[in-house]
């Protein structure tokens, strides 16, 4: 979440309207880095989340405002969404300097964002079968898109960290390309498949205790194997100094407890792990290492990534999930 456009009580007041909102008062939110928030306090003393869209165009917005409408229907912990009184998804803010952004409501959930340090195993749990609720959900019809961060995309993002002709990223940069060109030619194409959240990290959970309360920003869910889905919460969530292996296996053991895991699944473990890590790697070097001068350490260092992707290919990561399976030795 961010700050990246301001809006006045006036207009924030005029997009309220729309939701037949009275507002008393409009405060932005300064964490994140992609959308513009807002707490939108209304007359009647009630809180709402308003989202002003920086990058994602109105179809994008309509799409995650649609999707949270069906996951919560369907008993997914999330923050629902509001319609406008003529029952639109969206309303457009239309900016001094003549740009249009979509703006989206939905209703405020009181719960906090815990540092890895405060991961326990009940609410590894809970995670894991908040998470696989999403993959169960039926979706009404709705038509999920292909992702983002496909392997061609990621390299292509990869040429930026050529091209800026960094010395001290580029041999990481080359072995990243490396990797997922293998991993392009090894991928399974037969893996249960669906609407993933992909990029279920902590501060994209609201919790209290050990329970989840919302599952946040679905703004990069897309079509893609579950268990990737899983391996992206399981290093968000379980990953400290080293992969907690406590953690996972009560993450696994949350996550089949809704949805099981099949044979052909666990055989892909280590595949979808290190692509994983490819991602993420690659996404902190673009956004990230590539944003700060030669020798200034970045906000998001890749290389935790590369950490994770050892620990994996050293069986860490099956293992853990063996145990959380009861297939462990």
């Amino acid at each position: 979440m961010a700050l990246l456009t301001e809006l006045r009580l006036s207009e924030a007041q005029r997009l309220a309207s729309a939701y037949g909102l009275r507002l008393k008062s409009v405060t932005a939110l300064a964490a994140g880095s992609v959308n513009s928030n807002f707490f939108l306090d209304t007359e009647d003393g009630q809180r709402f989340f308003g989202r002003l869209y920086e990058e994602q165009g109105l179809s994008g917005a309509q799409f995650e405002v649609r999707l949270n409408l069906a996951l919560s229907s369907a008993g997914v912990p999330v923050a629902r969404p509001l319609v406008t009184l003529g029952g639109e998804p969206c309303v457009i803010y239309g900016r001094p300097d003549g740009r249009e952004q979509p703006f989206s409501l939905y209703e405020h959930v009181e719960g906090e964002v815990v540092c890895q340090k405060r991961v326990t195993q009940g609410l590894a749990h809970s995670v894991g079968a908040a998470l696989a609720r999403v993959h169960r959900a039926p979706l009404s019809g709705l038509l999920v898109p292909d992702g983002r961060f496909t392997i061609d995309a990621l390299r292509t993002r990869l040429r930026r960290v050529h091209d800026s002709g960094r010395a001290s990223l580029l041999p990481d940069a080359e072995r990243i390309d490396e990797l997922l060109a293998e991993i392009d030619k090894k991928r399974a194409r037969d893996l249960p498949t669906g609407l993933i959240h992909g990029d279920l990290f902590r501060d994209n959970t609201l919790v209290s205790g050990e329970s989840v309360l919302a599952l946040l920003d679905f703004e990069s869910a897309c079509r893609g194997p579950f268990l990737y889905d899983l391996i992206v919460t399981i290093l968000a969530f379980c990953y400290g100094d080293s992969l907690d292996q406590s953690l996972v296996a009560s993450m696994v053991r949350g996550y089949a407890s809704v949805r099981a895991l099949g044979a052909r699944e666990l055989e892909e473990i280590e595949t979808e792990g290190r692509l994983v890590c490819a991602r993420f790697a690659v996404t902190r070097l673009t956004d990230f290492s590539l944003r700060v001068p030669e020798g200034e350490k970045p906000l998001r260092d890749y290389r935790r990534f590369l950490e994770r992707k050892q620990a994996i290919e050293a069986g860490e990561l099956r293992r853990a999930f063996e145990t959380g399976l009861g297939s462990g030795a």
